[in-house]
C-alpha cells in the first residue's frame, strides 16, 4: 500500500457522520413554511409572556370612561376596549399566556400517560396488551368532550384541574401510536442484545425504547397542542373553562361573539391571534413529520 492509498484511507477515517437529528434539523430549516411558523410562534409566545410588562394597563383594570373604545393609536388602547373599559391588547396577551400554558401542560400530561401506557402494552404484549387496548377502545367509544365537561362539573372549574382533565382524555391516540412503535422496536437486534446482557425490562424501556420514540412523540406534541387549545377555547366558550378575572383566547372569543355587531374588534383580534398560533403549530408539526421521516427524501 503506497502513501497515496494511506492518505485516502486517513481522509475517509476523518469524515464525521451526521446523526438523524442533524439531518432532520437541516430538512426542517429548508421548509420555509415551518421556519416562518417557528418565528411566529416564538413571537406570539414572547409577546404573551413578556408583552404585558411593557404595557401600562393590567388585564383586570377597568375604566368606566373608556367603554367600547375602538382601536386607536391616539387613546392608548391600540386594539380598543371591552364593555368594562379593559384594554383588549393586554387581555389578548394574558389570554395567550394562559391558552399556551394550558395547551402545553395538558399535552405533556397526555404524552406522559400515553407513553407509559403504550410502551407497557407494546413491550410486554400478550394478554396484558389485549386487556390494555380493550380499555383504550372502550374509552375511545365515549364522547371525550362530554367526559371532560362532566369532570369539570363534578370536581369544580379549577384552572389547575383543567390541565389534568384535558390531558387525561387526550392520551388515547398517543398510547396507540407508542404501542405500535414499541412492537416494532422490541424486535430489533439491539433490544435482543440488551436482553442477552441481562438488562431489566424497565432499563430496556427507559434506555432504548423511549429514546427511539422521540421523533413520533415530538411530532405528536406539535399537532396536539392546537387541538388542546381549541378544546380549552370551546370549554371557555361554554363557560366551563377559564373563569373571571382570568382570561383566555376562548373567553375573549366568547365575549366578542356576543358583541360583534357593536364592537367587532372584540372578536376579530383574539381570533387573529388564535388563528396564527394554531396554523403555525400545524405547519411546524407537518414540517417536523417530513423532516424526521426519512422516507420523505
Amino acid at each position: 500500500m503506497n502513501k497515496k492509498h494511506i492518505k485516502i484511507i486517513e481522509d475517509y477515517s476523518n469524515i464525521k457522520g451526521r446523526s438523524l437529528w442533524v439531518d432532520a434539523r437541516r430538512r426542517l430549516f429548508q421548509n420555509k413554511a415551518a421556519v416562518i411558523s417557528l418565528f411566529l410562534i416564538f413571537l406570539v409566545a414572547f409577546l404573551s409572556f413578556f408583552g404585558p410588562f411593557f404595557l401600562k394597563y393590567s388585564f383586570s383594570d377597568t375604566d368606566w370612561n373608556s367603554i367600547y373604545y375602538p382601536p386607536s393609536l391616539n387613546n392608548g388602547h391600540f386594539l380598543g376596549t371591552d364593555g368594562n373599559g379593559r384594554d383588549l391588547l393586554v387581555r389578548i396577551l394574558y389570554g395567550g399566556r394562559l391558552s399556551l400554558t394550558i395547551g402545553i401542560l395538558a399535552t405533556l400530561v397526555s404524552v406522559f400517560i400515553g407513553v407509559i401506557y403504550g410502551t407497557i402494552a407494546g413491550y410486554f404484549g400478550g394478554k396484558l396488551d389485549i386487556f390494555m387496548m380493550r380499555v383504550v377502545e372502550i374509552l375511545y367509544a365515549m364522547p371525550y368532550l362530554i367526559f371532560v365537561i362532566l369532570l369539570m362539573v363534578v370536581f369544580g372549574r379549577n384552572i389547575y384541574f383543567l390541565f389534568i382533565a384535558i390531558g387525561a382524555v387526550e392520551w388515547l391516540t398517543m398510547a396507540r401510536i407508542v404501542r405500535g412503535q414499541t412492537i416494532s422496536l422490541k424486535e430489533k437486534e439491539f433490544i435482543e442484545t440488551s436482553k442477552a446482557l441481562g438488562q431489566s425490562n424497565f432499563m430496556i424501556i427507559w434506555k432504548h425504547i423511549i429514546p427511539n420514540l422521540a421523533g413520533p412523540i415530538v411530532v405528536y406534541i406539535t399537532l396536539m397542542v392546537p387541538s388542546v387549545i381549541i378544546l380549552e377555547s370551546f370549554l371557555s366558550f361554554l363557560g366551563l373553562g377559564v373563569q373571571e378575572p382570568l382570561t383566555s383566547w376562548g373567553v375573549l372569543i366568547s365575549e366578542g361573539s356576543r358583541e360583534m355587531e357593536t364592537a367587532w374588534w372584540l372578536l376579530i383580534f383574539p381570533g387573529i391571534f388564535m388563528t396564527i398560533t394554531l396554523a403555525s403549530l400545524n405547519f411546524i408539526g407537518d414540517g417536523l413529520r417530513d423532516a424526521i421521516d426519512p422516507k420523505e427524501y
